[in-house]
């Protein structure tokens, strides 16, 4: 039998330190809830001969781990979140549970991050304590939603309800990117065809024209300065969508400038549309999930104020914020703000007063991720005809400007013969 410190908060919300005998850390948390207390904290008291037992393990579990670059994948993430879930629903232990994932996942930085969270659990930690110490992979809305659950003894229900989560914004996310590619790749089959045209085409008849000596229309003129410009500056050509990239970059590093470019990206017709929509599904499915999990009201808006990504949001988030941590509601300030419908504004006003607030937050989610769907969709079939116009015209003018005095060469050549 080993002795568990605890922390934890009695029915009335008050706080409560004490000790409890388990063989295991399962066992412990399951006394302390049948003495009426919900979990904050675990820590084994463990003796100088277990500390050095433990002291080789987390060395020979380090061993384990690959260099890695970049972050956590998000697909093994929700994979991970939703066999978690499946295992703790089964009943099996936290530690077990987190030492199969962990031995069954291929390498990366996720299973790093493994390796060190089940020393840590190991240790003495909580789960969420452990997950808290790896951002990357976990950010602060897993976290909470962990630390919540091991509050409120129901993490199993947690993490399903987390890898749902995650799925749909996965899902969202993945059906955004899938209708970008079909412009995308025109667009840059088109810059290619036109920069091999300026390149080595129009300089041919550059030649043809010059052996004539002949005097070219203005746009023809337009065209082979144009092509001039392209064979003596073509390396500048990628540069420029990275010089925007980085001057974007450089403003959005001030807090007004980062304010005006989000602003403009809401007010872009359709797409800006589209970008608030995302937003709002996302963040209402945030903060309903949250809210559901049991996380307190002002540390679920700190959250979702972060993964709003939008400056003007932020800031809309931040009031609601203040309205809350002054006893007003939810409803008024995201009312004042203008950024979201009537619509949303009366279903949270509804939930608010009917105490269901997290059913109607994941209504609206639902809603605006099928309104997104539509303008998607919308998006790209407003795109296909402005694609075809504007190639449609940039190849038109090369025609004329290339055959018009090719036109007059032939007329001259003829009106020779006949004199």
């Amino acid at each position: 039998m080993a002795t568990f410190k605890f922390e934890a908060m009695d029915t009335t919300g008050g706080e409560v330190k004490d000790s409890v005998e388990a063989t295991n850390e399962e066992e412990a948390q399951q006394k302390i809830r049948q003495m009426g207390y919900f979990v904050t904290k675990l820590t084994e008291v463990a003796g100088k001969g277990k500390k050095k037992d433990k002291k080789k393990g987390p060395q020979q579990r380090k061993k384990g781990k690959t260099f890695t670059l970049g972050g956590v994948n998000n697909k093994h993430l929700v994979t991970f979140t939703r066999q978690f879930s499946t295992l703790q629903d089964a009943g099996l232990p936290v530690l077990r549970s987190l030492k199969i994932l962990e031995g069954q996942m291929r390498p990366g930085v996720l299973k790093n991050a493994l390796i060190d969270v089940v020393d840590d659990v190991e240790s003495g930690s909580t789960l969420s304590e452990a997950f808290g110490k790896h951002p990357k992979c976990f950010d602060r809305l897993y976290v909470n939603m962990v630390k919540a659950g091991e509050a409120g003894g129901a993490l199993e229900i947690i993490l399903k309800r987390l890898a749902e989560f995650k799925e749909k914004a996965q899902s969202l996310a993945r059906r955004i990117k899938g209708a970008m590619v079909y412009p995308a790749v025109v667009i840059s089959v088109a810059v290619a065809i036109l920069s091999f045209i300026m390149i080595f085409i129009i300089p041919k008849f550059e030649k043809i024209f010059a052996d004539f000596r002949m005097k070219l229309p203005w746009i023809t003129e337009a065209l082979i300065n144009t092509s001039r410009w392209f064979v003596k500056y073509w390396y500048v050509i990628p540069l420029i969508p990275m010089s925007i990239w980085l001057t974007l970059k450089l403003i959005r590093l001030n807090k007004t400038g980062a304010y005006i470019l989000d602003k403009i990206k809401l007010i872009i017709p359709v797409s800006g549309s589209l970008v608030e929509k995302t937003i709002v599904a996302r963040t209402m499915r945030t903060l309903g999930t949250l809210i559901a999990s049991g996380v307190p009201i002002l540390e679920a808006l700190s959250i979702v104020k972060e993964t709003s990504m939008n400056a003007v949001f932020e800031s809309c988030y931040q009031r609601v914020y203040e309205s809350i941590r002054e006893g007003e509601t939810i409803a008024q300030p995201l009312k004042e703000s203008r950024l979201v419908d009537d619509m949303v504004v009366n279903m949270i006003d509804v939930g608010e007063e009917t105490g269901d607030l997290d059913t109607m937050l994941n209504k609206i989610a639902d809603v605006y991720d099928e309104e997104v769907d539509v303008l998607v969709e919308s998006l790209i079939s407003l795109l296909e005809p402005i694609m075809i116009v504007v190639l449609g015209l940039i190849v038109g003018t090369i025609v004329i400007a290339l055959f018009m005095p090719l036109l007059a060469l032939l007329e001259g050549l003829s009106g020779g013969k006949k004199s």
